[in-house]
């Protein structure tokens, strides 16, 4: 094969997400230097940052995607060919591979995964996903057994494995999701202590009634009106981990946020963050993670597109809430 295909991103989204955003090229397969090896890839992540990455907003975490440039995402392949000493023919490597078929590395953020795992237990635990929980759980929500966690987009890739590890840990977790089937996994399957809709349910009254001895930990995913109760409701000293705001992504203007005066009367810890700025602890963060996922505290479940092209209407499912899981597309 001399060719493959890729997808540019050519336009920046205007409240709504589709194909018009993008093109389907073929491009040639390069020849490799040095140093370089080919990675086929066979599963692309995809993921609410992907959103933001696509905004021209240069003063975010990660620069944006450049028009005419293939489109930014995480990946699952195999190494086809390789002059890297330390990637061979048939190794199995994650990677920010972006949307294409192949994808030429230097090594750089590429890392090799047991063969013997599933794809989709890869995407949806051991990579971002759980890392990103991991990190924002533990390093910042520093939960303690006995405390009450609140976690936004709890049947979504991070937000359902922050509350399995907060409940294998301890603590009272309580998931706020957007349809009664979300609500009966996490809690039946998952074994979150409670649910709530936020579509349906009066979310003030519910969490006064799940949440009688306020809230410890909240680990805000979506932003939205929950973020305003569950801030009124924090304990002293509490802790919130803000780790995305999928409300406000293609939003002109911001939702406003609460009054600050709660966090000076309650002594809150607010702080945002993302895995780039961390992926460096990847092997302690994987350390951490991997006992919970051995020992069958960590359950997952994926929703799979067919195709590379499918990725240009994936995105919105973001929106809709219509994902089952976490998004990946096989290709």
């Amino acid at each position: 094969m001399n060719t493959y295909t890729a997808i540019n991103l050519i336009k920046r989204p205007d409240g709504s997400l589709g194909p018009d955003l993008f093109e389907v090229v073929e491009k040639s397969v390069p020849t490799l230097a040095e140093g370089e090896f080919l990675v086929r890839q066979t599963h692309m992540s995809l993921d609410p940052a992907m959103i933001g990455w696509m905004s021209p907003d240069t003063e975010s975490y990660v620069p944006p995607v450049e028009l005419g440039t293939v489109m930014r995402s995480s990946g699952l392949g195999e190494v086809v060919a390789s002059k890297h000493p330390d990637f061979a023919e048939g190794d199995r490597v994650m990677g920010m591979f972006g949307w294409q078929e192949m994808a030429v590395s230097n090594g750089q953020g590429v890392n090799k995964v047991d063969a013997s795992l599933p794809a989709e237990m890869l995407l949806s635990v051991f990579a971002l996903p759980g890392l990103t929980a991991t990190q924002g759980l533990f390093n910042i929500g520093k939960p303690q057994a006995g405390e009450t966690l609140v976690v936004s987009g709890a049947a979504g890739s991070v937000g359902s494995i922050v509350g399995q590890l907060a409940k294998a840990d301890g603590l009272k977790v309580i998931g706020v999701v957007g349809s009664d089937e979300k609500a009966d996994w996490i809690v039946n399957e998952l074994g979150f202590d409670a649910a709530m809709n936020y579509k349906t349910d009066d979310l003030g009254a519910k969490l006064d009634t799940l949440a009688p001895n306020g809230i410890d930990v909240y680990f805000e995913n979506t932003g939205g009106p929950i973020q305003h109760h569950v801030f009124k409701r924090m304990n002293a000293h509490g802790r919130i981990v803000v780790c995305g705001m999928i409300a406000d992504y293609t939003a002109s203007e911001p939702s406003p946020g609460p009054n600050w005066m709660n966090i000076i009367r309650k002594r809150l810890l607010i702080q945002g963050f993302t895995m780039p700025d961390h992926l460096h602890k990847a092997p302690q963060l994987l350390e951490k993670l991997t006992p919970y996922v051995q020992q069958g505290k960590i359950k997952y479940r994926s929703h799979t597109l067919e195709g590379l092209e499918s990725a240009m209407t994936g995105l919105n499912l973001f929106f809709t809430g219509a994902n089952e899981g976490k998004l990946i597309v096989k290709l």
